[in-house]
């Protein structure tokens, strides 16, 4: 009797088991806004806790996830989306970087990983469900200032590496606060797409793509803005400063990287994606205008210059352009290159060419084009016209989000290529 019942046991125990199995379901993601905040760096660092707070929205359709990460004007899509159990992995869609959390029943845990750092980056993520806020500010007065518009700004004030910018602003009032938007244009480029809010004399500002983790904190003081902090990441921290002068103005793009003395060409050969040698002096480029583009995957100025190009190209191929990528990855394996490549490529329908410098960083890009002066800047436009002769040499990149000056860089570079494409 007593086998019996063990025997009976065991089939109990097996087939709870076996049920148990077959009910096990992965857990389900609340669709809506979110709220996220990155910890860049905890209570104990020398700054103290802080935390970039940005908005995204999980949306499912016929059970197959989205994340719609939301900045300003800005939405990025990230559809590489995969449920293990509690779990939830989420790939962002343009730059090597993803996030790993635990679902709960509200609310998400767990790290966002920047894989195109190699230190620093693994940071702290949660998230809460149904909440729309960005910053959550505590109370207000009724001074508000108003700052939209332009201000010439200066990181790093206090050092001999101090950098200009052109601080572009656009506010709109809300029953507390006002809502703010705009970004940083440097002569590198801009910080793109920044989202906050301006409340008494304090101002946040925040923006989160998948590369860039940007925290603005500043007061404003009349026509001035002190006390300015950046934070970058858990890696990045900078100080600022800036004034109200809707009249500043950096740098002409064209007059900072130049060909040395005794150069009127320049020439590379690098491998393209299939693993090809392709040179500046193939066929394919002969009596063609050439727009030689020095980026990389985990720039986003660059991500945002290679949209334009890509739809830039499409328009101007059947002219006589050409344009052709040479990418300084952040990586020495040939394939993971050609991996991050590809998803932008194919993100963008990008049908030009792309080259796999293996180098990585300004100087490298200095030593592979030895003919310039040096590169400061990711992106970097070089314009050739049908002789090969560089006719124009363009730094950074003035994207979306600095409004009219991308206006203006369209409009300019249009005029330009069309002018080429006649000669």
């Amino acid at each position: 009797m007593n086998n019996i019942k063990l025997k009976l046991a065991i089939v109990l125990i097996c087939f709870c088991g076996i049920t148990n199995v077959f009910s096990q379901k992965s857990t389900t993601l609340r669709t809506g806004i979110w709220r996220g905040v990155l910890t860049l760096h905890e209570k104990q660092s020398e700054y103290g806790l802080i935390e970039l707070p940005f908005n995204f929205e999980i949306k499912n359709d016929l059970d197959i996830y989205s994340f719609v990460f939301l900045n300003a004007e800005e939405q990025i899509v990230a559809n590489e989306i995969a449920i293990k159990g509690d779990s939830v992995f989420i790939k962002m869609p343009l730059y090597d970087s993803e996030f790993r959390c635990k679902i709960f029943a509200d609310s998400l845990n767990g790290i966002w990983f920047n894989h195109a750092r190699k230190d620093k980056n693994r940071i702290p993520f949660s998230a809460k469900w149904n909440d729309d806020s960005r910053f959550k500010i505590r109370y207000w007065t009724n001074y508000e200032p108003n700052i939209q518009g332009n201000w010439e700004t200066t990181f790093s004030p206090n050092s001999t590496d101090k950098e200009k910018a052109i601080g572009i602003f656009k506010q709109s009032n809300v029953t507390n606060g006002s809502i703010l938007t705009g970004t940083f244009a440097t002569e590198s480029g801009d910080y793109r797409y920044l989202q906050g809010i301006q409340a008494n004399e304090n101002l946040f500002l925040s923006c989160f793509d998948g590369s860039h983790a940007y925290l603005f904190t500043g007061k404003v003081r009349g026509d001035s803005i002190v006390n300015g902090q950046l934070f970058a990441g858990a890696h990045g921290h900078d100080t600022w400063l800036a004034k109200r002068n809707d009249k500043f103005e950096l740098r002409n793009p064209d007059s900072i990287t130049f060909l040395k003395p005794g150069y009127s060409k320049i020439d590379f050969s690098f491998k393209n994606l299939e693993g090809k040698t392709i040179s500046l002096s193939d066929e394919k480029f002969k009596n063609k205008v050439v727009i030689v583009q020095l980026m990389g995957t985990w720039c986003p100025n660059c991500i945002d210059e290679t949209k334009f190009l890509a739809t830039f190209y499409d328009q101007y191929k059947s002219k006589g352009l050409e344009v052709v990528g040479l990418a300084f990855e952040r990586t020495d394996d040939f394939a993971k290159a050609v991996v991050n490549l590809n998803r932008v490529k194919n993100r963008f329908n990008a049908n030009y060419e792309f080259l796999v410098t293996m180098k990585t960083g300004g100087a490298q890009a200095s030593e592979a084009l030895p003919m310039l002066n040096k590169v400061m800047a990711f992106p970097t436009s070089i314009y050739i016209d049908k002789k090969g002769v560089v006719r124009k040499i363009y730094t950074g990149f003035y994207g979306p989000a600095t409004g009219d000056n991308y206006i203006k860089y369209v409009e300019e570079t249009t005029r330009f290529v069309e002018k080429l494409l006649s000669e």
